[in-house]
């Protein structure tokens, strides 16, 4: 199982998205508080659709609170200051993929804390600043996936 992380997302479709691309993969979303929304807004719902009930949220109240409670096997954060090229990174199952917020990305500290082989990115031409959030969560959580052999898929 694999695991998306979301630090302090901020846009409701967003979220929504990730939760239905969660609950289409099996990954366990980690919402890491304070978020830029109501869990209840109807923007996210939308987004989400009725996705909710079929994806395993869980909710912390900060960061130490994730890594205390969640324990995480191994983090690896998808940004753009990191070096290693998301493709070019063995996921192992139990992977919690870590993704910052929309506007600003993941705190230096975070990243610090993190070996540089496990700060990933995405390619993107040279003056490029971002990618959508959630489209960085499909692509980099559908790596992980069929690197493991999209396991317990239909395909």
């Amino acid at each position: 199982m694999l695991h998306v992380v979301l630090y302090q997302p901020e846009i409701p479709p967003n979220t929504g998205n990730i939760i239905r691309l969660c609950a289409n993969t099996g990954a366990t979303l980690h919402l890491i508080h304070p978020l830029g929304f109501s869990l209840e807004e109807k923007q996210l719902r939308r987004a989400g659709l009725d996705y909710h009930e079929w994806c395993d949220i869980n909710q912390y109240d900060s960061w130490q609170d994730y890594l205390v409670s969640a324990k995480p096997a191994r983090i690896l954060a998808f940004s753009t200051k990191g070096r290693t090229n998301y493709t070019d990174h063995p996921f192992l199952p139990g992977d919690a993929l870590l993704f910052g917020p929309e506007t600003r990305g993941l705190p230096e500290e975070i990243l610090a804390a993190l070996p540089p082989g496990q700060r990933l990115r995405l390619p993107m031409l040279e003056h490029s600043r971002s990618l959508n959030l959630s489209n960085t969560v499909a692509i980099g959580l559908y790596e992980a996936w069929r690197q493991l052999g999209f396991n317990n898929s239909t395909i």
